[in-house]
């Protein structure tokens, strides 16, 4: 035991190695049970194992009531999210890797091998991958090396800090969602943040100077960022700002811009849309200190500041108001940045420390969502032109009360200095408050003891997810097993070399068993315990009469609307039908006498401390019941996000393969200068030559009909200025004649003949996307860039056979 003890008490950077596993845990626990009502001399000695107990009760399979389903339903729900949160991480490294490569293809730069290459980007698994799956023995060598990682939280830190940022992502996929995947597992989770620990501390050591402390784009930074897309941290963002913003989104003609510059731009377009000329001394186009000393645009303005510091004000009221919502570990990464700073920096004050806080809480967690909350799935339409720069503005005004506000390249922004001084001082009680969590170590110290008693802790991880971790560990090894008896290094070393990459066919997920090289399983955990603990035979039986009094009072709930009769209830549970009861029963009863023997409880006072601790228990387990319903609810929310972000990555992705494919079309046979048409049967012309394909028509698939309402509620339509009136007369049809080009009508009933045609293409709208135009202007309507490319996929390439583009 001594080698689990050293390494996990050298990443948690304690100082006594030799110290007990649990005794730390047990004496703070006990400190705290002491005073209850329970008798002190055996709270010391009971609190582990009793804890065990409690946890047992808790997710106690044998017992079928209300609570028991409830767990089931949150436990599911919990893998679920953790599942889908990896699957949406890895969709969206895709989506980046293919926006910068499509961002080629289309300025034509790209040649057909490379695009052959970024094709296999989209290719699905198949199942022949057996020639990559590791032997027995390559599995009981990588089933050690991740435990070791998973139980030694130091190597990740230390490996995180010395990959670079082309590695980061890859090696953040396996941590985040694959090493520490279950995201609302305690072990996993403070395991997770332990390493956090180790890579904060490495970071403040290695800065020089304090004004870039956590700020530049590092890959530390990055991984703060990561660890806020988790499931916790998405399910508050979605309970926290999803209201306020898509409040602001109702009012889609409010006009808070204040940038002065704009503003006077703002006044000439409205001039020109009016069909007048600029009044005299109204150039067109003027310099940002002439257009912030025009007295029109003064007047404008200032309403607008008042309504905008007043909506930014109603933001933070949420957001101060969520202390108690804001995820347990973004909470103590916040109280780890303080306690470093101080130790760091003694002479920091406290308003500097406040600002490194905010710069993790405001510049990483929640601004980004506030400004572009499509992206986190918190709206569900594009925001408009003017509530985009309300939300811009007011997530530069809580970074700039969360920072000390320098407006040296945004010199508009200094009228909103009222918001930040009154508001200052409240920032940084919320900031400190924030800190204010306990730490988890001696729990810490609990689960990595009960981890040893496990059978079944694996890993969900893929083929090359061990290999790419087995070639960075070996890439870095003299740094982070300098020791030729250093466990890490002896892995790697009977280990080998690295396997390469196999094809994305091949990546297949598997399940790898963890197990430690150096660690003897515990086959006993109470024993274990009594063991190190000084707990007795009697403490043992004690509490396991307890625990299964517990799951009998569950079995046969009229038995808890009166006060107990720990008797009555094993008999009649040893003369029940229901055989696992009898034989509970039976047990219970033999337990009784033979505590009432040992002087333990009396029968006298109708074992009075017995059964006062079993209505503590059950009362506790009442409460859970709610605590667990109200969880599964508002996690219930945050799935639906979920799945609903991995649907529009999915869309995404059938957009590029449909371009690539579009493009291998055009490419293949063709020399350079000429064309070849992207439908089958269309005529195509080689070499100066005309020709007619011997092959069918091309399919022509549509058209396909849409009303302006159910376009508006998707969100495809993001503007509009049909009048309410005649939004019900007003419809769309669009219709595909060949792979890769649209047609989209606007029509009014009644009318023979379309309002409006558009002939678009998805090369166009996937220019529009690499460009950052967020709308496609049809003149009646302007229509979302990401939604309308969402709803083709949606509509045609679930329509055609072999898909619209093959």
């Amino acid at each position: 035991m001594a080698d689990r003890r050293s390494g996990m008490v050298q990443s948690m950077g304690y100082a006594n190695p030799s110290s007990s596993v649990v005794s730390r845990a047990v004496a703070a626990a006990a400190a705290n049970r002491r005073q209850s009502s329970m008798r002190a001399g055996r709270a010391s000695k009971q609190y582990s194992v009793s804890a065990f107990y409690s946890m047992a009760a808790e997710q106690d399979v044998e017992v079928e009531d209300d609570l028991a389903q409830a767990q089931r339903i949150l436990r599911d729900l919990k893998s679920k999210i953790s599942t889908q949160s990896k699957k949406n991480f890895v969709l969206e490294r895709d989506v980046r890797y293919l926006d910068s490569r499509i961002a080629l293809l289309i300025a034509n730069r790209m040649a057909l091998d490379e695009q052959n290459e970024v094709a296999s980007h989209l290719e699905e698994h198949d199942d022949q991958g057996d020639e990559h799956y590791p032997d027995h023995r390559k599995m009981q060598q990588y089933g050690n090396l991740f435990f070791l990682l998973q139980s030694e939280p130091r190597h990740v830190a230390s490996l995180c800090r010395l990959v670079n940022l082309a590695e980061i992502d890859t090696l953040l996929q396996t941590v985040m969602f694959t090493l520490y995947g279950n995201q609302y597992e305690s072990r996993e989770e403070h395991l997770l943040l332990t390493m956090f620990q180790n890579v904060l501390a490495a970071q403040f050591e290695t800065t020089t100077e304090f004004t870039s402390l956590l700020r530049a784009n590092t890959p530390v930074s990055r991984m703060m960022t990561t660890y806020t897309r988790r499931g916790p941290g998405q399910s508050y963002l979605k309970t926290v700002l999803s209201n306020s913003i898509n409040g602001l989104l109702e009012h889609k003609d409010l006009n808070l811009q204040i940038n002065p510059l704009k503003v006077y731009e703002e006044m000439v377009n409205q001039f020109e849309e009016e069909g007048r000329d600029l009044p005299p001394g109204m150039p067109r186009s003027v310099t940002p200190d002439v257009a912030a000393a025009n007295p029109d645009v003064i007047a404008i303005i200032q309403p607008r500041l008042i309504m905008l510091m007043d909506v930014t004000n109603r933001f933070l009221e949420t957001i101060m108001q969520s202390l108690d919502q804001v995820p347990y570990g973004i909470r103590w990464i916040c109280k780890q940045i303080r306690s470093l700073t101080k130790r760091k920096y003694p002479e920091a004050t406290d308003i500097a420390i406040c600002s490194l806080i905010g710069g993790f809480f405001f510049l990483r967690f929640l601004n980004p969502a506030i400004v572009t909350p499509q992206a986190y799935m918190l709206v569900d339409r594009l925001p408009g032109k003017h509530p985009r720069t309300t939300l811009t503005l007011i997530a530069k005004m809580l970074q700039n009360l969360a920072n000390k506000p320098s407006y040296a390249k945004e010199t508009y922004m200094i009228p909103t200095n009222p918001f930040v001084e009154k508001n200052k001082q409240r920032i940084n009680r919320f900031l400190n408050d924030l800190c204010e969590v306990g730490d988890f170590y001696e729990s810490l110290e609990m689960d990595q003891y009960m981890a040893l008693s496990k059978k079944d802790i694996v890993l969900n991880i893929t083929l090359n997810e061990m290999y790419n971790t087995h070639a960075l560990l070996q890439q870095h090894i003299d740094v982070l097993a300098p020791k030729k008896d250093d466990h890490l290094r002896i892995l790697l070393t009977e280990a080998g070399s690295a396997p390469a990459q196999v094809p994305r066919k091949q990546n297949l997920p598997i399940v790898l068993p963890l197990f430690s090289r150096w660690e003897t399983p515990i086959q006993d955990l109470t024993t274990a315990l009594m063991s190190e603990n000084n707990i007795t035979q009697n403490d043992i039986q004690y509490m396991e009469a307890k625990a299964i009094f517990v799951q009998l009072v569950r079995s046969l709930p009229y038995f808890a609307k009166k006060p107990l009769d720990l008797h009555r209830i094993a008999e009649s549970a040893a003369t029940s039908k229901d055989a696992q009861m009898v034989r509970k029963g039976i047990k219970v009863q033999d337990m009784l006498k033979e505590l009432e023997a040992a002087n333990v409880i009396d029968r006298k006072d109708n074992y009075a401390l017995l059964a006062q601790e079993i209505k503590q228990e059950l009362v506790h387990l009442g409460d859970l019941k709610d605590r667990v319903m109200q969880e599964s609810s508002s996690l219930e929310s945050v799935y639906k996000t979920i799945l609903d972000h991995n649907n529009y990555l999915k869309s995404q992705l059938e957009s590029y393969k449909a371009y690539l494919q579009n493009v291998r079309i055009q490419s293949s046979g063709g020399e350079k200068g000429s064309k070849k048409s992207v439908g089958i049967g269309v005529e195509v012309e080689h070499s100066g030559k005309s020709s007619k394909s011997k092959a069918s028509k091309p399919q022509i698939l549509g058209p396909y009909k849409f009303t302006h309402q159910q376009l508006e509620k998707d969100g495809v339509i993001a503007v509009t200025n049909v009048p309410e009136s005649r939004k019900g007369n007003i419809f769309f049809t669009i219709s595909c004649p060949m792979p890769g080009t649209f047609i989209i009508e606007l029509h009014y009933k009644g009318r023979d003949k379309p309002i409006l045609e558009m002939d678009l293409k998805l090369d166009d709208l996937l220019e529009k996307q690499q460009d950052n135009i967020q709308v496609l202007d049809l003149e009646y309507v302007q229509l979302s860039v990401v939604r309308t490319l969402h709803l083709l996929n949606k509509t045609f390439v679930t329509k055609s056979k072999n898909g619209i583009f093959s």
